[in-house]
């Protein structure tokens, strides 16, 4: 039986292009978009992934206009008061990763109580990566290490990768098995930068909007062609399957 990817991160990009095509604002673009992430929620519990994290909105995205800004704070205020009761009621634990303490208090308010309407879930993990990069959770976790240490609480000999691991914003999932980007940029853009050492990268042209259940299967169809081999050789991997 194929494998099924335990943990996909998938980059949404496209939602801006998709409206331009159709002559529509951008804001359509990310009202569609959010269309295609409910659908893909539902296809990846239906085929047994058990994490899914996606990249919401980047710390680099303030940089939009003013206008796009404000209008993607008003679909995600009205997403978290609509979807948290459907992914709750549906099993889905919800996760927000990312530097929360920039959204206004309404927003991290709404946050915090959909991931606490949530939290004992277990039929799939949502993380939801909100002024999140890569760089950012990297130095955060390098500055609570630092913190750490200078009280005394933890040593320096026993920073390892592990322990590392321990203070990133997914210390709570496993490392994705796949990434996806939609859009056909081929750079994951300062996402999940440590999480990614070893995963499997999957790049399509579909914009996000259009992304649905044949895409992500060809996704997954695409990922378990592959020999992941962490530093190993194939020998060795048949080896240890007893092939």
């Amino acid at each position: 039986m194929p494998e099924i990817p335990g943990h996909i991160a998938i980059v949404m990009d496209g939602n801006g292009r998709w409206a331009k095509k159709r002559n529509r604002p951008r804001t359509m673009g990310h009202q569609a978009g959010l269309k295609a992430l409910r659908a893909v929620i539902e296809h990846c519990v239906q085929v047994g992934v058990d994490t899914l994290t996606v990249f919401a909105f980047s710390s680099e995205n303030w940089n939009r206009p003013a206008g796009e800004v404000s209008r993607l704070m008003e679909l995600f205020l009205r997403a978290l008061d609509k979807e948290a009761n459907e992914l709750h009621e549906n099993g889905i634990c919800l996760r927000f990763i990312g530097e929360k303490t920039a959204f206004k208090s309404n927003i991290q308010s709404k946050m915090s109580d959909a991931e606490n309407l949530t939290r004992d879930n277990t039929r799939m993990v949502v993380n939801i990566a909100v002024n999140y990069g890569g760089r950012w959770d990297i130095t955060q976790a390098a500055r609570r290490i630092a913190n750490e240490v200078a009280l005394g609480s933890l040593s320096v000999d026993s920073i390892d990768e592990a322990e590392f691991g321990k203070f990133l914003a997914l210390s709570n999932s496993s490392d994705p098995d796949l990434f996806i980007r939609t859009g056909g940029e081929m750079r994951i853009s300062n996402f999940l930068l440590w999480q990614s050492a070893y995963t499997e990268f999957f790049f399509t042209p579909v914009l996000w909007p259009d992304f649905d259940n044949h895409t992500i299967d060809d996704a997954i169809t695409a990922y378990q062609s592959r020999e992941r081999r962490f530093g190993r050789t194939s020998d060795q991997l048949k080896g240890a399957s007893g092939a």
